[in-house]
């Protein structure tokens, strides 16, 4: 038994750090970036995300400008993008010199980032297609704009003409019916007939949506947001 633990502690101590854990012991050594690059390049693949990581990237492209990769810039801000509506894109822009922000492809996400945080959504989904080498390398990454324009949606109303819906999330016919099925079956919205042969959407309520429904809770920002700026300020 005590050869099994003593065993086990071995391999604990011959186990290598992870990313995260390097990152939390020193985050401004130099080292890290190959790491920190594969990270994200694994975070894209596997569809998955670490603001924290990424904000530790950018925080040492600062001090090694020469070693910086646009591409891997570029989809750091598509992940932020994907996290919206978090304030993601807009701490790591506070991290990129001013003057790359003149550049492309950042100020085409600059523009996407725009119209999203102001709800143009026709204007998004028209602006992307143009722009499929910087976004489509991204897996999911139209899943979480609809996700996120159905949020935007649903705090803005209780029902909503078909064809509006439609245009924020980019689908339409067949396509639509099947999205608006899922959404049925799995979020609570339903259908109700509108002028004519139109159908409006029907929104679960939320206080948002439902003033009446509102907690009296003093509004702020919620503390893990602030929380993300301590880094960025040290």
């Amino acid at each position: 038994m005590q050869r099994e633990r003593s065993m086990d502690r071995e391999q604990q101590q011959q186990a290598p750090y992870t990313v995260v854990q390097l990152m939390a012991v020193n985050p401004y050594n130099p080292d890290l970036l190959p790491d920190l690059e594969a990270y994200v390049q694994e975070q894209v693949m596997s569809n998955t995300y670490n603001l924290d990581a990424n904000l530790c990237l950018l925080r040492l492209y600062q001090f090694e400008p020469a070693r910086m990769s646009m591409q891997i810039v570029a989809r750091i801000l598509v992940k932020a993008l994907m996290a919206m509506p978090a304030p993601d894109f807009n701490l790591c822009m506070f991290l990129i010199p001013e003057k790359l922000q003149m550049m492309e492809p950042f100020i085409t996400l600059i523009t996407l980032s725009h119209y999203l945080e102001t709800a143009r959504f026709r204007e998004f989904w028209d602006e992307a297609p143009r722009n499929r080498a910087i976004l489509e390398v991204v897996p999911g990454f139209e899943k979480a704009i609809q996700k996120y324009a159905i949020h935007v949606l649903s705090l803005t109303y209780q029902k909503l003409p078909r064809h509006v819906l439609a245009e924020a999330v980019n689908v339409e016919g067949l396509s639509l019916d099947k999205f608006l099925e899922a959404h049925i079956n799995e979020h609570g919205w339903s259908i109700e007939k509108g002028h004519g042969k139109g159908q409006l959407i029907v929104f679960p309520p939320n206080e948002y949506n439902h003033p009446e429904l509102k907690k009296n809770t003093a509004d702020g920002i919620p503390l893990e947001h602030v929380a993300r700026l301590f880094p960025l300020l040290t």
